[in-house]
């Protein structure tokens, strides 16, 4: 029988008493030093994760820009999450689990940056240089699938619009402008929602 994956969380009460928010918050500073201080994380069941709001699931969410436009995709049938099922979305991430975590470092913020790296590997190529900053936090408890996790925004500023789909799950891919993208806001998942409403302060 295979293993239960494992997946990296807060406890809910950490983010309350850092200041909880709906939407996004540009003040990475306040957050990322006591998300990551020794002690601050655990894994545990994805199982558990999932049905136990007492908990946030880390999820790096980065968004991908060239010359004013951004990569976008649209979840197909292959998706792991199916309650993001055929929406489209401009973030790629997903769970940091004990594969990130090695010999050459037990910070975990360290295993953190591992983790997004492996994240964007599995999903796309990439052929280019980019520049990689964490521009805000994410979070969102209208729904059940945000209640349960904490995203953690990156944009990741290529030299060249040189990106691929490696993993099936991702359809319709390419580099859209910031009205075209407004105008395909229906048809988004939530958080990439909120950040399609705050683009230019994003990419700023």
């Amino acid at each position: 029988m295979a293993q239960e994956e494992q997946i990296l969380v807060i406890q809910r009460s950490l983010f309350d008493e850092l200041g909880a928010f709906n939407g996004l918050m540009f003040d990475v500073k306040k957050y990322l030093p006591r998300i990551f201080e020794q002690g601050a994380t655990r894994f545990m069941n994805r199982s558990e994760a999932e049905k136990d709001p007492s908990y946030k699931q880390i999820i790096p969410y980065v968004i991908m820009s060239h010359n004013g436009k951004f990569l976008s995709y649209v979840r197909g049938k292959k998706a792991g999450e199916k309650r993001l099922l055929g929406l489209r979305s401009i973030g790629i991430g997903g769970h940091i689990n004990p594969i990130d975590c090695n010999l050459f470092t037990t910070e975990p913020y360290e295993i953190y940056l591992e983790s997004v790296k492996r994240e964007i590997d599995e999903e796309v190529i990439i052929e280019t240089k980019h520049k990689d900053k964490i521009v805000a936090l994410l979070n969102d408890d209208s729904n059940e699938v945000g209640q349960v996790h904490l995203g953690i925004v990156h944009l990741w500023s290529l030299d060249e619009p040189k990106v691929n789909r490696r993993e099936q799950m991702i359809t319709q891919m390419g580099f859209m402008s910031l009205d075209e993208l407004k105008q395909a806001k229906d048809s988004m998942e939530t958080w990439s929602g909120l950040c399609v409403d705050h683009l230019e302060k994003i990419s700023a």
